[in-house]
């Protein structure tokens, strides 16, 4: 026969249990950084073809990424950070042009099709990278507007600055920046990094922000050059990202950190997702899984083309500082698309043109959501308080009824 007090006993434990794994529930938790790309939902089980960057250079013949065959059934986690669908409420990128310098961009692809300027090559995405990337940018999603990218009615101007294969040319860089200079494409995304600067870089970088094009570039190449047989890469700067006033841009994962492996740089402005991102390619409907340093720029690219829609009056500097003015506050700036287009800035001076000497800024208020958060773990701890002396109370009065009332030292005693 089990002791009277062994069910109430097993209660409280039960109960001290339920209260442990209660309470880190009401407290803000650090996301860890995933060990694997995320799915599409942000939840294991849906798969997405993976959508590279570039193809294999050494194969013999060149086969290009063939039609994903799978859709994705939810958003994924990178709209959500970048709140598009309340941005899509202030602006949608309306009348701007974006130039993209990729593999290229098919004209006809879903969600892109009559706002692609495509010439030569530029329209033969074989890699399928740069339409990857372009529906980030500027896509309507199709039949799935959830997927639609940061600013999609904004234009296309699709560019080469790689060969069919995908790997980057100076050559091609420096023509398509020309190019997109005498288009006068208000943003300038440029998913390609080269590992030297040359003069020919410079001035093309030059002209077109003299010309009033915002150019955001990636930080680092994707994929990475091969390490060799050393496990360490130096720190090192990356074209045309490391010229002055572009916006350098890095990719990170959902929990704000940069992917392991992540090529050193400095002088990195934003940090945008790059990481399990879906979108289309330049061949069906279905849709893929990227990644990467281009995935970041493209969705930069798309919050400038969002801003300039917005606020036409802005300057390319002022239109730079609005980003990264908005943007999270980390080790590398987090891009914050959102705030960036509905944010009031301070009034413009010639200090706030400076990038490093930015002006104070509206952003979102946090302090009611910590309130909440202090109040549910306060409730949290207090019903757990209550619970524990209830369960207390019924054994203490179960042991009670058990010794027929009396006191616990009176338990083993007799009356004459």
């Amino acid at each position: 026969m089990r002791p009277p007090g062994n069910g109430a006993a097993r209660l409280l434990s039960g109960a001290g249990l339920a209260a442990a794994l209660l309470l880190p529930t009401a407290l803000p938790a650090q996301a860890a950084p995933p060990s694997r790309v995320p799915a599409a939902d942000g939840k294991k089980g849906q798969e997405l073809p993976g959508m590279p960057s570039a193809l294999d250079p050494e194969a013999e013949e060149v086969v290009c990424t063939p039609a994903s065959r799978e859709t994705a059934k939810k958003q994924d986690w990178s709209r959500q950070r970048l709140d598009l669908d309340r941005l899509h409420q202030h602006s949608t990128g309306a009348g701007v042009t974006v130039a993209l310098i990729g593999t290229g961009v098919a004209p006809g692809a879903a969600g892109l099709k009559g706002r692609v300027t495509a010439d030569g090559d530029a329209a033969d995405d074989c890699v399928g990278s740069g339409t990857f990337l372009a529906g980030l940018i500027a896509g309507t999603g199709g039949d799935s507007p959830r997927l639609a990218g940061v600013a999609p009615e904004a234009k296309i101007l699709a560019l080469r600055g790689t060969d069919r294969r995908g790997a980057a040319s100076a050559d091609l860089v420096v023509d398509a920046l020309r190019a997109a200079t005498e288009a006068r494409a208000e943003v300038i995304a440029v998913a390609v990094a080269l590992p030297r600067q040359d003069a020919a870089l410079s001035s093309a970088v030059a002209e077109a922000r003299r010309a009033g094009a915002v150019v955001v570039a990636a930080a680092t190449p994707d994929p990475p050059p091969s390490r060799g047989g050393s496990d360490e890469i130096p720190p090192r700067t990356y074209w045309p990202a490391g010229e002055p006033g572009v916006l350098s841009v890095a990719d990170m994962l959902p929990g704000g950190v940069r992917p392991d492996g992540s090529l050193p740089t400095d002088g990195v402005d934003l940090a945008a997702p790059g990481a399990g991102v879906v979108s289309g390619g330049p061949r069906g409907k279905g849709h893929y899984l990227g990644g990467g340093v281009p995935v970041a720029t493209a969705y930069a690219a798309g919050a400038v083309a969002a801003v300039r829609a917005a606020h036409p009056d802005d300057s390319p500097e002022d239109v730079v500082r609005r980003l990264t003015a908005t943007a999270y506050p980390a080790d590398i700036p987090q891009l914050d698309a959102y705030a960036a287009v509905t944010s009031v800035l301070g009034e413009p001076a010639a200090a706030a043109r400076d990038k490093h000497g930015a002006e104070p800024v509206t952003v979102r208020d946090t302090a009611a959501t910590d309130r909440a958060t202090g109040r549910a773990t306060l409730f949290v701890l207090l019903g757990s308080a209550a619970v524990l002396a209830v369960l207390w109370a019924g054994f203490a009065l179960s042991r009670a009824r058990a010794r027929g009332w009396r006191p616990a030292g009176a338990a083993g005693t007799t009356s004459d």
